[in-house]
């Protein structure tokens, strides 16, 4: 796993400059793996999934903040995790960054934002009970709306068979341009979880984004292949992580990854797709999971 995350950070390294959460007193394994040009940056955490406890940051373009929201290791799932409830504050510290609070209980792998007023989430995972209890759908709605400073929140039916996270929309659809979608179809799923792809789909095809725009949805096809047993296995490639002038992409080592590289390179021309294999880290998320950016601000200027 060390090592699939180090690929990783090193695809993205290649593009925009990287810093790496580490343990303290791990630093020189770290190095090890990583190399040079990749910062470390040492912090106590409980797990490794920087999108979901780190924080969201906000930009206007001139000035940069961090939301936190409340973490709740996925709903009560695994602990501890008050060391990753509080890595959003210390990722805002150590990049100097005021942090903001939300009581809303969230992960970023729940979100996809367009930048222009949009949020896309699902209905399988903020309303849940294991995470906001007693919050009505409009009141989430509204508080999303408020923290992230969006306009309009498009609901997707999520995946409730998906139990890690209760259908993260990071595993399902994600904005690749505004008023582009990517999202995944079913090539073989079994036929309840097929059928969630499917009602997600239709949902983005029937949307508008905050700007009154209908979507434009990229479909974008699973690997369904068999394992050495003969066993059929299903693998997802929308878990990618958007670099400066890339996409960070997951291989699995199978034909459908060609067609996966294919389908990215029309979601997002002028973009390199690098693709970096993630069988260590697929057992518990992706690319996009172990990932957070953090906006370049203008320069100063009139």
């Amino acid at each position: 796993a060390r090592d699939a995350y180090a690929e990783v950070a090193k695809a993205i390294a290649r593009f925009e400059p990287v810093s790496m959460l580490v343990p303290p007193g791990q630093e020189d394994d770290a190095r090890n793996h990583l190399g040079c040009g990749i910062e470390l940056a040492p912090m106590e955490i409980d797990d490794s999934w920087a999108r979901d406890s780190g924080p969201c940051f906000l930009s206007d373009g001139r000035s940069l903040r961090a939301l936190c929201f409340r973490f709740n290791g996925w709903g009560e799932k695994y602990r501890p995790y008050d060391k990753d409830a509080e890595m959003g504050r210390g990722i805002a510290a150590a990049a100097g960054v005021e942090a903001v609070s939300s009581e809303l209980v969230a992960e970023g792998g729940g979100l996809s934002v367009d930048g222009e007023g949009t949020v896309l989430t699902t209905l399988s995972c903020f309303p849940h009970a294991n995470r906001n209890r007693g919050w009505s759908r409009a009141e989430i709605e509204a508080e999303l709306l408020r923290a992230l400073g969006a306009e309009k929140a498009i609901w997707l039916p999520g995946n409730p068979y998906e139990t890690e996270t209760n259908g993260h929309v990071d595993g399902i659809a994600m904005f690749a341009a505004p008023g582009v979608v990517i999202a995944g179809r079913p090539t073989g799923e079994p036929p309840e979880e097929a059928a969630v792809l499917r009602s997600n789909l239709e949902a983005l095809e029937e949307a508008t984004d905050a700007r009154g725009r209908k979507l434009k949805v990229i479909p974008l096809d699973s690997a369904s292949e068999c394992n050495a047993k003969g066993a059929p296995t299903y693998r997802e490639y929308i878990n990618f992580y958007i670099a400066n002038g890339a996409v960070i992409a997951p291989a699995h080592g199978v034909a459908a990854d060609a067609r996966a590289r294919e389908t990215l390179e029309e979601a997002f021309p002028g973009r390199e797709i690098v693709q970096v294999p993630v069988a260590a880290i697929e057992i518990g998320g992706g690319i996009h999971c172990i990932t957070q950016q953090q906006p370049a601000l203008k320069a100063p200027g009139p």
